[in-house]
């Protein structure tokens, strides 16, 4: 009889968001896959469960893939994580769920925290329909991209690093006043830190947000929503 291949949610800061069904499911497993090992550890260690761990990242060769998915085919039940949050993210979780799904095992879903979810159940935006954008590309496409959400009359969300977060929100500024038929005190949302020690929600035209993100702090990992316009 095959296993399966549970994909489980983990905190994204605080520890007391992980659910008792992931707890269990981690408990149970024959073995964990994770995308750090180190990260993980530190997770498994509060929790108290001892596992074997595999480390599958983006630079994984083929090999560790498959060998994962021979031992569910064999019969053992196997847990992926991420550093945070839900995988399928901006993770590399997707190559061992294809993978999964080509070789006809089952994948089951373990619901938990997503900065993704968090962050829009908190910014007061009509989020019945946006596009999602990950990370903003670091040098090209970054223009292109800020204008495309000046145009766009739904919401846009995206992840930034705490080192160009200034600098994302300066270019955004200066892309939106060169478009005179959209509104620059359109509304943006920025939730900081979410579930951590040091958590703090931005809400307000851009040039607001801007002025509280220099008055406070731009240290940490950032979700940011362009509201509708």
């Amino acid at each position: 009889m095959q296993g399966t291949l549970f994909v489980v949610a983990t905190p994204i800061g605080n520890l007391e968001d992980m659910t008792v069904r992931a707890i269990r499911i981690l408990g149970e497993a024959d073995a964990i896959a994770c995308e750090d090992t180190r990260v993980t550890s530190k997770l498994l260690a509060h929790l108290k469960i001892a596992k074997p761990l595999v480390s599958v990242h983006e630079h994984s060769a083929g090999g560790t893939v498959e060998r994962l998915i021979e031992r569910i085919r064999k019969g053992e039940s196997i847990a992926y994580v991420t550093d945070a949050g839900t995988p399928g993210v901006n993770d590399p979780g997707g190559k061992l769920v294809e993978a999964a799904f080509a070789a006809g095992v089952a994948v089951v879903p373990i619901p938990g925290p997503s900065a993704l979810a968090a962050v829009i159940s908190v910014c007061g935006f009509p989020m019945d329909e946006f596009t999602y954008l990950g990370f903003v590309p670091h040098k090209k496409g970054r223009e292109t991209m800020f204008r495309e959400m000046a145009a766009r009359k739904t919401p846009s969300v995206f992840f930034e690093s705490t080192h160009r977060i200034e600098k994302t929100l300066e270019q955004m500024e200066r892309a939106w006043q060169v478009m005179p038929q959209h509104n620059i005190q359109r509304l943006i949302f920025i939730g900081r830190e979410l579930t951590k020690m040091h958590e703090t929600l931005y809400r307000g035209t851009i040039d607001v947000v801007r002025q509280a993100l220099q008055t406070t702090s731009t240290k940490g990992e950032f979700v940011v929503i362009v509201g509708p316009s």
